[in-house]
Order: C-alpha cells, then structure tokens, then sequence
C-alpha cells in the first residue's frame, strides 16, 4: 500500500475519545459505575462531531467483567447520551483484552459491507466495580474435558494471566532487569506525554477528573528491582512490570469516507486492515508477534512501513519480547507510554489505544500506525490505521 486510493465508501474514523484511565478500587473513577464512564464518552462524541444520536446506525461496545445483565447498563448509557433506541441496535463483544477493538472492527465491517454508514465502537471497563477475582470458571465437568482432550492444552485456557507471563519468561529467557527497564520506560514516556498535555485532545472528563492517575513518574529501576514476584516463585513478573487495573471507557466514531465529507468532518484516520490470529494459550502474550505480521500482509505493508506501534503493555515480558522478535524500532512503540503506566481497562484498552495513536500520528505528521494485544486464552489482534497527509488535526 504504498500509495492510498481514496474511495467514498473508504472506513474512516473522525471521533476517538476516552476518559481518563483511573486504578481500580484506589483511583479517582473507582465509585464511577460503567455505565457512567460510557454515557460520557458517548456524549461527548456527538457533542465535539455535531453527529445527531438519531443519525448513528450501529453501536458495539466491548467489554469483559461485566455480568449479561451488563448489556442493559450499555443500552441504557446510549440512550442517555441521546442514542435513542427505537433508531440504534447496540452489540457487546467480548474478545478479552481485544474487546475494544474488536468492536470498532465490527463497526467498520458493517460499513464496509455497506450494512449501515455511520456507526460507533468502543468499550468500558470497571475493573473497580467488577474485578478479575469475580470470574469464576464455567460449570463444565474438567476431568471429562482432560480425559477427552488428552493430546490437546485445553487446560491451558484457565492458566493465570500472570502465570503465562512467566511462562514467556522462561521459555525465552527474558532477563528480570530488562522487563523492569521496558516498565520504566513506559512510567517515563507516560509522564512526559501527560505533562506535555499531549492526552488532552483524547480525555473527555468524568466531573473533575480529567488526567490519568496511575502514572508514576518516580518510578526507577531500583524501585522495581526490589519487588517481589507474583505469580510463580521463581518467576520474573511482578506488579511493577505488569498492566495496572483500570477504569475507563472510549468511544471511536466511524463512516464512510463520503459521509465525513457531507458533513464536513476532519478525517482522524482511516481503517486500513484487521487481523485476529490463535496461539498457544500457556503463552498468550505472543500474540501481537503473529497478528501485526498478518495484518500488514493484508494491507501490503512491512514493519518498516509503520511509523507508531501502540502494542499493549499486558505484561513487560510479552510486550517487549514482541518488539524484539519482529525487529521494530523501540522508538516507534508505545511513545506516550502503555498499559503498565496508563492501566489496562480490558475491555475499552483497543478502542483507547487508537485514540492516542491517530493523535500521536498527527502531531508527528506521519502516516502509518498499528494498534496491537496479547488476548487471554492465547490470541493476538492487530488493527493498521492511516492518516492521510492532507487531513491534519
């Protein structure tokens, strides 16, 4: 794709908001309920795009913690945010930690195939008022699950998120040094980023929080150094080179091409490809190293082509071995730092990831980025976005 054919039916995005992300139970968002989180997005984004609620065909938001009952909170924060019901259906996805983006790409699916013109995708997380520890694993007989599945790791599906971190550790012989440098980094850049006010143009607020709040600027490698593991006894993984827990929620606006034209809306970026690819679950956090290969092979691109990587911090282990494994220029990724400063509100990560990058893109007056996670149970997903060198914010 080395030049862009420009088409009226192209998937464009001209909207990516989020909240600020918050530490769960201990953080300024721990008493907001989802609901909350996600009607202010969503107001927000009709408000700043002058996009009628009426006029939105398709809504889908992602989401992992949240009981079935949680559908009704997202359908009651549409129509709160002035969505209404009788003229827009909404979906919840859940694909893990690529929730968020896998509901923007059903949204661009559905434009894509001509379904609907406009539409928005997104998610919400409250690790706060649903933590992980709240998920218990489903009423299936396992003895008869192993007995069947001898020559298979289906087992490997319940195995801590922490724990498979340790595994990546161990089966590539990452140093605990390096995952806590790759953790103070990401503290560091954050940081930088948020004293600069470069999150200001994707923060909405929620009442008068308006900044992120685990970022920890005077974290260092002495500090790390002296955590303890976590998850396995010998292993590398601690809570400091790990994702935080997080509140948050965004919201990504999307059309066709000649849709923002008719309404005169800026074009942030355009949706260019998406590719979800399986890998073994006891290693999930690999992810990121099979599906940003593939979905560059579907837009024509090679790693070089790319000029940011926003790749989830899950943990530091996995993150940074990907950057290594597919040769990618440290200074591309995650400039404004990742999930182990930000936090990892699961399932609204994807959608918030695209609005920093397509703003990190703009500000550098560059044209290509990826949108990358691990996804529990052993996935990767990753999205390729463009900006075109015309439309500047």
């Amino acid at each position: 794709m080395s030049t862009s054919q420009k088409n009226p039916n192209d998937v464009v995005i001209v909207s990516a908001l989020r909240t600020p992300l918050c530490r769960s139970r201990k953080g300024a968002l721990a008493k907001v309920p989802p609901a909350t989180l996600l009607t202010t997005v969503l107001e927000a984004t009709l408000k700043r795009s002058g996009v009628k609620g009426e006029d939105v065909q398709d809504l889908c938001f992602g989401n992992c913690l949240m009981p079935p009952s949680g559908y009704a909170a997202m359908r009651m924060a549409q129509m709160v945010a002035g969505i209404p019901a009788e003229s827009t259906p909404l979906s919840m996805v859940n694909r893990q930690c690529s929730s968020g983006l896998q509901a923007v790409a059903n949204i661009a699916d559905a434009i894509a195939t001509e379904k609907i013109k406009i539409g928005i995708g997104g998610g919400v997380e409250s690790m706060s008022f649903y933590p992980m520890s709240s998920i218990t694993p489903p009423d299936v007989d396992w003895d008869v699950m192993k007995q069947a599945h001898k020559k298979t790791s289906v087992m490997d599906c319940l195995i801590p998120m922490g724990v498979t971190s340790d595994n990546v550790v161990a089966q590539y012989g990452i140093k605990r040094r390096d995952l806590d440098k790759f953790a103070v980094q990401s503290h560091q850049k954050a940081a930088r980023a948020r004293a600069n006010g470069k999150f200001k143009k994707e923060i909405v607020p929620v009442g008068n929080v308006t900044e992120d709040d685990g970022i920890r600027p005077q974290t260092t490698l002495d500090i790390l150094s002296k955590l303890k593991p976590i998850f396995t006894k010998t292993g590398r993984t601690t809570a400091g080179n790990s994702s935080q827990t997080t509140d948050g929620a965004a919201a990504v606006l999307i059309m066709t091409r000649a849709e923002a034209n008719i309404r005169g809306l800026t074009i942030m970026g355009v949706w260019r490809g998406y590719a979800v690819k399986g890998v073994p679950p006891r290693i999930m956090g690999i992810g990121p190293a099979v599906a940003i290969p593939a979905v560059l092979k579907q837009c024509n691109l090679k790693i070089q082509d790319i000029d940011v990587f926003e790749i989830n911090e899950a943990f530091a282990s996995q993150a940074s071995w990907c950057v290594d494994v597919l040769n990618i220029d440290p200074s591309k990724v995650n400039p404004n730092g990742g999930a182990i400063a930000l936090g990892h509100p699961l399932g609204c990560t994807g959608a918030r990831q695209i609005a920093t990058l397509l703003n990190e893109l703009h500000r550098r007056k560059q044209r290509f980025g990826v949108v990358s996670m691990c996804i529990g149970t052993g996935m990767g997903a990753a999205a390729v976005l463009e900006v075109e060198l015309e439309s500047r914010l």
